[in-house]
């Protein structure tokens, strides 16, 4: 059984969702099929960190969110990935109980936490010296961007923040403004996904390369007053630089249902592995496209 590392009494649901995935994999062993043969490690494997706290809204997909992030590493054989739902190992202070820290790790993951996480003020230097100063990458999930209000050093990290979905849930109208980014290369230039699309605010395309954005031409403003941006600029994900290292963010991935399609695996996976410097993509600022797509 592969050793999954799960920190804090509140991961047990992580625990669990591990387990289920492994007693899955072996009935399906016991009825005649193959069993999963896992990928050599080649040279350095790499160390991902992936927190899941939350201090605000409960997403149902964290757990998946967290298996899928492991299950990647383990079946790609390029990392190897501790899941916490605590900030503890958020530090480069020496920790005991052979407990890692930031100087153990090439990346963090946040997936889909929220509120005000609990982290000091050197906890706070300490992850931004690890992106910015270090060069080791940075991978938002979802409600990464609803996270971190009070700490403006986060949203000039990440890129911003979360203001309001203005359509909830639904078919999202998206374009793929950068078909030659790795984690976006397999989308086609126009396509639709199931999924709660945040609206940033302190945002600025000019400060990130836009991936994917709604199409503005799709979408329903009428008598929405969740509707803040007037320039009608939904980004879906996008690349950045923060210093050194490189930042990737999307807010796909707030349903369960999302973790199990194969689009929205490979856009993280893909999106790991170049904030993990293993492929090259542009950070690059451009303009909006002129016109809307159509599917």
């Amino acid at each position: 059984m592969p050793k999954v590392r799960i920190g804090s009494v509140s991961a047990i649901c992580v625990f669990m969702a591990v387990i289920f995935c492994l007693v899955a994999s072996a009935l399906s062993f016991g009825q005649g099929a193959l069993p999963p043969v896992p990928r050599t490690k080649q040279g350095h494997v790499k160390r991902v960190l992936v927190i899941g706290q939350t201090k605000g809204f409960e997403h149902d997909s964290i757990s998946a969110a967290m298996v899928a992030v492991y299950n990647m590493g383990q079946e790609s054989g390029l990392w190897d990935a501790t899941l916490r739902t605590d900030t503890e190992l958020l530090t480069k202070k020496h920790l005991d109980r052979n407990a890692k820290s930031l100087n153990d790790f090439d990346l963090i993951v946040f997936t889909s936490t929220t509120g005000e996480l609990d982290m000091d003020a050197d906890q706070k230097l300490d992850m931004l010296s690890f992106v910015h100063d270090d060069g080791k990458g940075f991978v938002g999930i979802h409600a990464a961007l609803d996270t971190n209000y009070n700490w403006p050093e986060y949203g000039e990290m990440i890129g911003g923040w979360f203001d309001q979905h203005p359509w909830m849930t639904f078919n999202a109208p998206i374009i793929n403004e950068a078909p030659d980014f790795p984690a976006v290369s397999h989308f086609p230039k126009a396509f639709v996904k199931y999924d709660e699309i945040y609206q940033p605010k302190a945002w600025s395309r000019d400060k990130v390369n836009v991936l994917l954005s709604l199409d503005p031409g799709r979408l329903d403003y009428n008598n929405n007053p969740r509707v803040h941006r007037t320039d009608h600029d939904f980004a879906v994900a996008w690349s950045k630089m923060y210093g050194k290292g490189r930042v990737f963010y999307s807010t796909l991935g707030h349903t369960e249902e999302a973790w199990q399609d194969p689009d929205i695996r490979k856009m993280y996976f893909e999106a790991i592995k170049w904030a993990l410097g293993m492929t090259d993509g542009s950070t690059s600022s451009h303009p909006r496209p002129a016109t809307s797509a159509t599917p």
